[in-house]
């Protein structure tokens, strides 16, 4: 059975997404029928522009198909694990350079994976009912599909914040951040696919139904808190300002991050950090090897099983703090 649907007309090349029951989660069959496709169009005169949608309102992607990794984990087989990253991270570096327009329409739940098969890409179109995050600290993961690229080069601290709490954004948010370049209201977005599918040109299609909306994100605070890579003092900031009783937003970042696992935190804020200065095909390398090794720590297993296998929300990581996370145990896991 494939969950990938595609159409050609007008010069337009449609992926579909269609598994609704795991909010288009990647499978492999997603990501190599994906990959085939993209790959196909890349060389086909007669298709101009790519256009990826779902087929389900509640999500364009939540992500990748993380419990069948988890299940790898437990079954002992690493080169599954390796395979299926190799292959999605294959198809996020063939998005970010693909030579022709590609143009993501996002109504609902882009998390994990759904961000690498849409922010890489050239347009992104975002409604009111967007949600965006990329939430791998709370299962004892990091940021992947190239994500350490791409968060460091948003506004002051806005990488990490994003990157460690697993903060959702809406639409609004993801265009002030850069994350999206078009907000559009949903009851416009049939409409734009319409003219898309039609034929029409991207900024004729675009231009009169987006615009912009403010954003409410406290981009100052985050900036304030997130910029540090040290989580030990990052934490520690917050936890002073989170004495304050008015301070409901340190409080509430506080507990974003008491809910992820200790030691992803540090390996998160590494790899952001290593970002910064790297090209994305350098950070997908990286995140490629210190995933194969993360997904075999316990935390990994913990973490999955409590957010999407039983879902009691409840992990029991190890080490439970940020102060006790071995700085050994991260340079192992780092790769250094």
């Amino acid at each position: 059975m494939s969950f990938i649907r595609t159409s050609i007309a007008n010069g337009v090349g449609e992926i579909i997404l269609d598994r609704p029951k795991a909010l288009n989660a990647l499978d492999q069959s997603m990501i190599d029928e994906m990959y085939q496709t993209l790959l196909t169009w890349g060389d086909d005169d007669a298709i101009e522009t790519v256009l990826v949608t779902s087929a389900h309102p509640r999500a364009f992607c939540a992500g990748g198909d993380i419990r069948a990794i988890r299940q790898h984990a437990l079954d002992g087989e690493p080169q599954a694990i390796e395979a299926y990253f190799t292959a999605e991270y294959r198809l996020d570096q063939l998005v970010a350079e693909y030579p022709k327009p590609y143009v993501a329409l996002i109504d609902g739940a882009a998390m994990g994976g759904g961000l690498g098969i849409s922010v890489h890409g050239e347009i992104r179109v975002v409604t009111e009912n967007a949600l965006i995050a990329m939430p791998e600290t709370a299962i004892g993961f990091f940021p992947d599909i190239g994500a350490t690229y791409f968060l460091p080069r948003l506004p002051d601290g806005v990488g990490l914040w994003l990157g460690l709490t697993g903060a959702r954004l809406r639409g609004a948010d993801a265009v002030a951040v850069g994350l999206a370049t078009h907000h559009v209201k949903a009851d416009d977005l049939p409409a734009l696919a319409g003219d898309i599918r039609a034929g029409v040109s991207l900024g004729e299609a675009l231009r009169p139904r987006s615009a912009h909306v403010e954003s409410e994100l406290p981009l100052r605070r985050i900036a304030e808190y997130f910029s540090d890579s040290n989580v030990t003092a990052l934490v520690g900031g917050l936890q002073g300002a989170a004495e304050d009783p008015a301070d409901e937003w340190a409080r509430e970042m506080l507990d974003l991050l008491a809910h992820a696992s200790p030691t992803s935190l540090w390996v998160t804020a590494a790899l952001i950090d290593a970002g910064k200065s790297s090209d994305l095909a350098e950070c997908l390398d990286r995140e490629l090897r210190v995933g194969a090794r993360v997904c075999a720590t316990p935390d990994f297993v913990e973490g999955v099983r409590a957010v999407l296998v039983d879902k009691d929300r409840n992990p029991a990581f190890t080490p439970s703090t940020v102060d006790a996370v071995d700085q050994t145990e991260i340079r192992r896991l780092l790769g250094e």
